[in-house]
């Protein structure tokens, strides 16, 4: 069942053509009204959604002044579902950034903003890749708990993850938040499980971005180290880190006005 809140009752979808299939994506705007406002993209974790985020998006977009666009990806949520028999390739995040996320914007007509980039997990991984690939269309990306390389950390709690969704009740909690559970879990559990994606890494992406780099990480993230954020400062020495204490995986979640309080101030800080 798809959540009943207002919030996911609020979304409306738009159909593109990417990734060889023509789909319909789940979204929602925040604050449209604001016409000479920046725009925030909000980019979802690996078991997100758009109604996952809650009210966090609009938080932030009214404390930074912004209009947001929030939006599920191709067989999550309410958008489209993956086949069961279709798997992600290794590369599925650098495909996101490449296809999905530039034919959105041109389904909503917002082909010729300069956004701002939300991402968490996965989808901060998306974000540094479109902000590599796409390096003038971007104003600035904030990243929070980004993936550029595959951790021992990473792999033991995506197969804890797996045992979970197999014998607790997590399939009925991510059924909140989602039309499909199985589409969403296994797409995104069988790939990072897969001995391929091991190799998988986007260190060389890196020093392609411009745009102004926001890099933030929970100490007690359970998916990956600290490495990961070093990583982006190591390569792309313009970013700025934000290391957050009594935080694990979801900063947003974990500590969400401190999150909003750096990212506020990160965007009051660009030219």
């Amino acid at each position: 069942m798809a959540d009943s809140t207002p919030l996911a009752a609020a979304t409306t979808h738009a159909r593109i053509r990417a990734l060889g299939r023509e789909t319909d994506i789940e979204y929602y705007l925040i604050a449209p009204e604001k016409r000479d406002a920046d725009l925030i993209i909000f980019l979802h974790e690996g078991l997100g959604s758009a109604s996952m985020w809650k009210d966090w998006p609009a938080q932030l977009c009214e404390a930074a002044g912004c209009r947001g666009l929030v939006f599920s990806r191709y067989a999550y949520g309410a958008s489209t579902p993956r086949p069961p028999d279709e798997k992600w390739p290794v590369e599925y995040m650098h495909d996101q950034a490449r296809e999905a996320l530039p034919a959105l914007l041109e389904a909503l007509d917002l082909q010729d903003e300069r956004p701002i980039l939300f991402g968490h997990s996965d989808g901060a991984s998306i974000a540094l890749l479109y902000a590599a690939m796409y390096p003038d269309a971007v104003k600035a990306i904030a990243v929070a708990a980004p993936h550029i390389f595959v951790e021992d950390i990473s792999v033991k709690s995506i197969e804890a993850a797996r045992e979970a969704y197999l014998h607790t009740d997590l399939p009925q909690r991510l059924g909140r938040y989602h039309s499909d559970t199985d589409s969403v879990f296994w797409g995104w559990n069988d790939i990072w499980l897969n001995p391929e994606f091991r190799k998988w890494n986007i260190e060389a992406y890196l020093d392609q971005i411009r745009c102004p780099i926001l890099a933030l990480q929970g100490v007690d993230d359970e998916y990956g180290t600290l490495d990961q954020i070093q990583g982006i400062k190591r390569i792309a020495t313009h970013a700025k880190l934000c290391i957050i204490e009594r935080c694990r995986h979801s900063p947003h979640k974990d500590q969400p006005e401190t999150v909003i309080r750096e990212v506020v101030d990160f965007l009051h800080g660009l030219t």
